[in-house]
């Protein structure tokens, strides 16, 4: 079954999720899916990166705390479980979780109850759990640094996320995604995406994965000026030369870096905005690169 549809499946369920799959891959964009799919669509979709928390402040970012638990709590603080009350949460790295704070949140999945730190009024939460991994659980269970009755917890519904390389088939839809998220962002409206762009963008490898399509995405909403997206389609052949372990050779630096600009000014040469200007050569100079390298500023390879 195919990740999109693992997705649709569990997300009507109250059921606990594991996703797991490379950095990049996109588990959090599959987390809101789950969330935006579910009857908890209206409540709120509460994150938290287990990893990016020190561990001492790991406890208080997740169950909260009472004023003056500890040296600078100077207030009662919700944690992400309260906020998140009828609602989601998801925890993205999950296996970083300290081994002493595994059997508290052990509890909250069971029983659905906790203390704050520095608490002794229990607290009651409805939430939905969809943790993510990039690592094995498993091996972390062998090494005793993560509990066997939490991972069997957590792995209700596993869903496995396969890098981009493995599943061209979701590429066409994350890139409407992305379009249509960066296109109101910044207040443009793009209704088309060339047939030639999607090909190229669906039979590229993307070795950063999710997060790579994202931010190539965003940087074509940022160059297109009408209604039709207008992608840098040399970047990803650079891209794919470097990733073959093929050598770059100057000339094709120059091209790319040349066709890059070009694409910025929408090919206009001359004036004071002009890709002359840009890179900071006279545009007779210009031409006569360009000419060198079989470059036309119309040429819809940039």
């Amino acid at each position: 079954m195919k990740t999109l549809d693992l997705v649709r499946t569990v997300a009507p369920t109250d059921s606990t999720v594991l996703i797991e799959g490379e950095t990049g891959t996109g588990k959090e964009v599959i987390a809101s899916a789950v969330h935006a799919c579910s009857k908890r669509r209206d409540r709120a979709f509460v994150k938290l990166n287990c990893a990016a928390i020190p561990v001492g402040l790991l406890e208080s970012e997740l169950f909260g705390h009472e004023k003056g638990a500890f040296t600078g709590a100077v207030a009662r603080k919700i944690g992400r479980f309260e906020a998140a009350h009828r609602g989601t949460l998801f925890l993205d790295e999950i296996g970083d979780t300290p081994l002493e704070l595994q059997p508290k949140l052990l509890r909250v999945l069971q029983e659905g109850e906790f203390e704050r730190l520095g608490g002794t009024q229990t607290q009651r939460v409805n939430v939905r759990l969809v943790a993510a991994t990039n690592g094995d659980l498993v091996k972390l269970i062998s090494e005793k640094r993560f509990r066997s009755d939490l991972y069997y917890r957590l792995n209700v519904f596993p869903i496995s996320v396969p890098p981009l390389r493995d599943r061209a088939e979701d590429v066409p839809l994350l890139v409407r995604h992305f379009v249509a998220k960066y296109a109101a962002r910044m207040q443009k409206t793009i209704d088309t995406i060339p047939e030639e762009v999607m090909d190229s963008l669906t039979s590229h490898s993307w070795p950063g994965n999710i997060r790579e399509l994202q931010n190539f995405v965003e940087c074509s909403v940022i160059l297109t000026r009408g209604h039709t997206l207008c992608s840098p389609l040399a970047r990803l052949r650079l891209v794919a030369q470097v990733n073959s372990e093929q050598p770059i050779t100057l000339e094709d630096a120059e091209r790319e870096h040349i066709c890059r600009t070009l694409q910025q000014t929408r090919g206009v040469i001359m004036g004071p905005h002009g890709a002359a200007t840009r890179l900071g050569i006279k545009r007779t100079t210009l031409y006569g690169r360009m000419q060198k390298l079989g470059i036309s500023r119309f040429n819809r390879t940039f």
